[in-house]
């Protein structure tokens, strides 16, 4: 009975990975058949770990060498356990099928730090997620219904041996110890040193393909300790780590006029470099007209960089923007055991520097703990749904809509003190992708259910300009404008585990020399260096980003995914684990990324791999040691 309802469940998982495979079938667009079933193969063995492991509680239950096993209240309530927890494991699965198109990776166990803070919003959507995802819910009733139902066909009866004390114990005690020892194996995934992990998966398949060998609740599982990062010794010499990679950004000996520009960085939710047309000139054959006819416009006014985000979601992304900090680890940097360390931000740095400072958000406050950051990252000002005070503009959903939000920070910068530093997320590009109805048939469709919603923050943006530059401080103001993270994507070429971080990073001020489309890549960590060298700031300061204004060094992107460290890096991808490099592409010739070179390009691949090496060491050492900010000594 036990072996009976451990294989159901397996089963069940095994499907719905496959369902997974099938209602994502974009992002794994480039896997062969064989691919596929190999993939489907090395699954149960995170599936059979992950069965043992949720399941332990009722396989002692059902071998532990007593006759109350056989007490049917007793038996109840193992089949209610079983029941209850396999259920929830599927749950994980079913919801990782929709959840998995906005963070690319299965979930893990931050999305409870995320339940707690986000409680009241996420009530509020759960309507709107059950109207639009409906399918799912009824799948996942299906699976429990057939886990329930093929489980009761197998009820336990007494053994003959029940009677006969002495043979019964010895038996069934040594049965108790083999199947003890080989449920233990099964959970450690095998007999090797150490237990499977996350990681483990990319041994079997691409960075990109993981989460399809992976399962939810084993990611959820594997998680739950993982609140910090643990030390590593790739290099035992500090200064030969600092000559490859050191994120303490030094001031020149040279002496520069600080120019006290005032600083607004524009976050545009969602906004993948996918939807602008500007920046795809291949694309269907040149005749790609993009979905952000403003920025298009801006962008040839602009210095803008094809630039790539350092996460996958807001509060990944925000750190990184503000505060050059990449998320290098499970938790995002506000759900790990460092939020309480000392960081250096653009926002504090400037305030120092004479600086107004203000954060500005539509959302309802506390959503996605963003003025929880703004506090740490040292503005002044939190500014979001609570303040604006106008619930005539609310989305019904997430907050403010972007055009009436926008204005209104567009008016709240007129009556600050120059020179200001401020920044504003936008919010209307997020799913259910809601725009007002008096714009409803003022966009065209798009290929993606978000396109109108990225037409209508684009129209958002144009209209912010419009006002903006009819305001004094217009023309000694530097913008920077970007992404948090991407979107779902269309295109093939953006379906790929580099093209899933693509973003615009765009720096403009009217009337100056910043104009171009550059080659070069840029990352959201850049941001904070290039906007403080354009100031001509003159303290030493610690970001994970370089001054991308500084042609004597190569650009770099980094960002951390799945157990996975993905370098792009003078024209190449490098992905390494941890431990080793797993293969490296060419992003010029290769890019749907099908061609590994890590074996024929080894002195490339080891290259790079020393660079994230000293990347990794120093950013754990950092996080550990609370040095993410410039000692005065």
């Amino acid at each position: 009975m036990l072996f009976i309802r451990l294989l159901i469940i397996l089963i069940l998982f095994s499907f719905s990975r496959i369902l997974f495979y099938l209602f994502n079938l974009s992002f794994f667009s480039d896997i062969s058949t064989l691919e596929f079933w190999k993939i489907i193969f090395y699954g149960i063995r995170f599936d059979i770990s992950t069965v043992l492991i949720i399941n332990s509680p009722f396989i002692i239950l059902n071998i532990i060498p007593l006759k109350i096993r056989y007490n049917k209240a007793y038996q109840f309530l193992g089949k209610l356990y079983f029941y209850i927890i396999n259920t929830i494991g599927l749950a994980a699965n079913f919801i990782d099928i929709i959840y998995f198109r906005f963070t690319l990776k299965r979930t893990t166990s931050d999305i409870f730090n995320f339940l707690a803070n986000e409680e009241s919003e996420i009530i509020n959507l759960l309507p709107q997620f059950f109207i639009d995802f409906w399918y799912i819910f009824i799948l996942w009733l299906l699976f429990a219904f057939l886990l329930i139902k093929t489980s009761n066909i197998f009820e336990v009866k007494a053994c003959k041996d029940i009677s006969k004390n002495l043979k019964y114990y010895l038996k069934h005690t040594i049965i108790f110890v083999i199947l003890a020892f080989f449920t233990i194996v099964g959970i450690r995934g095998g007999f090797q040193l150490k237990p499977i992990s996350t990681i483990t998966a990319a041994h079997y398949t691409s960075a990109k393909n993981t989460p399809l060998i992976l399962n939810s609740a084993f990611s959820i599982i594997k998680t739950i300790d993982k609140k910090g990062v643990k030390p590593v010794n790739y290099f035992d010499d500090q200064e030969k780590l600092n000559s490859i990679y050191s994120p303490i950004h030094k001031v020149g000996e040279e002496k520069r006029d600080f120019k006290k520009l005032n600083v607004v960085i524009i976050i545009m939710e969602s906004f993948s470099t996918e939807h602008i047309g500007t920046l795809n000139p291949d694309l269907e054959h040149g005749k790609y007209l993009g979905y952000t006819p403003f920025l298009d416009s801006l962008i040839n006014k602009s210095l803008t960089f094809k630039g790539f985000a350092n996460g996958k979601r807001s509060i990944e992304g925000i750190p990184a923007i503000v505060a050059g900090l990449s998320t290098l680890m499970n938790l995002d940097y506000l759900s790990s055991i460092y939020s309480g360390n000392k960081i250096n931000s653009l926002a504090s740095l400037l305030k120092k520097e004479g600086y107004s400072t203000a954060f500005y958000h539509g959302g309802n406050n506390g959503t996605m703990s963003f003025d929880v950051f703004a506090q740490i990252a040292g503005y002044d000002n939190y500014y979001g749904r609570d303040e604006y005070n106008n619930d005539d503009d609310f989305d019904g959903k997430w907050g403010i809509f972007d055009e009436e939000y926008f204005q209104y920070f567009a008016n709240e910068l007129n009556k600050t003190k120059q020179p200001f530093f401020t920044t504003i997320f936008s919010l209307s590009s997020h799913h259910p992708y809601t725009i007002p109805e008096k714009h409803k048939n003022k966009f065209r469709k798009g290929k993606l259910e978000i396109h109108k919603s990225i037409m209508y923050a684009d129209y958002s943006l144009k209209r912010f300009f419009k006002t903006a530059s009819e305001m004094p401080w217009f023309d000694s103001t530097l913008f920077v404008i970007t992404a948090d993270h991407t979107s779902e994507h269309y295109f093939d070429e953006y379906q790929t585990s580099t093209g899933n971080y693509e973003i615009p990073v765009i720096f403009f001020q009217n009337k100056s020399k910043l104009k171009g489309i550059q080659k070069d890549i840029a990352q959201q960590c850049d941001i904070m260096p290039t906007v403080l060298n354009y100031l001509n700031f003159d303290k030493n300061y610690i970001s994970f980003g370089k001054n991308v204004l500084d042609t004597t060094s190569s650009n770099f992107a980094i960002s951390y995914l799945n157990g996975m460290y993905q370098l792009v890096k003078d024209n190449y991808v490098l992905y390494f684990d941890g431990e080793r490099s797993v293969s490296l592409f060419n992003l010029k010739s290769d890019k749907l990324l099908q061609n590994n070179l890590i074996d024929k390009q080894s002195e490339i691949a080891d290259n790079m791999e020393i660079f994230v090496k000293a990347i990794i060491q120093q950013y754990n050492s950092r996080l550990i040691n609370n040095e993410l900010t410039v000692s005065k000594k």
